[in-house]
């Protein structure tokens, strides 16, 4: 049996298009390994171009971590400048506080002193004592004989000594000072009671109408003038300056707390 060729695209390759063929293989061999000669470096280079990217990234992180450490610091820097600003600010409005107690304190401390002073020196004023310091009574109150022209003593007599320090027996203005006849050298004192004393037969007179005196404070020298018998201090209380106008020494004293 006869076979027949194909004809058409069944026709086999001719020995021009096999050349063809081997010739374009080989290209194509050629070809892909230029292509890979080309593309290795390629890879390689875009390999460096990662490795330089991570290389900058990774110091782009040490930086930012850096950064971050610093702000960090700063930060717990300014906190610790900020308390201690406050701790000094609470310690100087501690000691502030401490200070205004303290003169607070102070201040009480010297009014309680100023007002106990003042006490003081008002009980001082308002206090009575003995005119002559340590003396006693000689003749009392109201004694009769024929020394006194009203026929009985208008005072006291306290023992005294010629030269013995005559004081006031309280605060008061003295009224009267100079000669005053049967008194002798006299001093007569208006209290600040409103009450009148009288110290007579002085020897010698220490102050002068108008003088505030204090108790205790000396006024004059005991001695013998006027109608006297011997060197003694007549005293006496009164409710004016005049004569006549006596009370009771004694109990007037004794009233204001002075013992005799």
């Amino acid at each position: 049996m006869a076979f027949t060729r194909a004809t058409g695209k069944h026709r086999g390759p001719s020995r021009m298009a096999r050349r063809s063929v081997g010739i374009a293989g080989v290209a194509t061999l050629a070809t892909t390994g230029v292509i890979g000669s080309f593309a290795s470096p390629a890879l390689a280079a875009d390999t460096d171009n990662r490795s330089a990217e991570d290389t900058g990234l990774t110091q782009v992180i040490t930086e930012d971590s850096l950064a971050d450490r610093i702000d960090a610091q700063a930060a717990a820097q300014e906190q610790e400048a900020f308390e201690a600003v406050a701790k000094e600010k609470a310690q100087a409005e501690a000691r502030a506080e401490a200070k205004r107690k303290a003169e607070a304190r102070a201040r009480e401390v010297r009014e309680e002193r100023e007002r106990a002073a003042r006490e003081a020196e008002r009980q001082r004023l308002n206090s009575f004592q003995l005119p002559v310091a340590g003396s006693y009574v000689t003749t009392g109150y109201k004694t009769g004989g024929s020394l006194w022209s009203s026929g009985s003593h208008s005072g006291i007599d306290f023992h005294a000594s010629y030269g013995s320090s005559v004081v006031s027996v309280g605060s008061g203005t003295v009224v009267e000072a100079g000669w005053g006849g049967a008194y002798g050298n006299n001093i007569v004192i208006r209290m600040n009671d409103g009450t009148y004393t009288q110290y007579g037969h002085l020897s010698s007179i220490g102050v002068y109408v108008g003088q505030s005196v204090e108790p205790g404070q000396q006024i004059g020298i005991s001695g013998s003038s006027g109608n006297s018998t011997g060197p003694h201090l007549h005293f006496e209380a009164r409710t004016g300056s005049d004569y006549g106008s006596d009370l009771n020494p004694i109990s007037y004293l004794r009233a204001r707390g002075v013992s005799l």
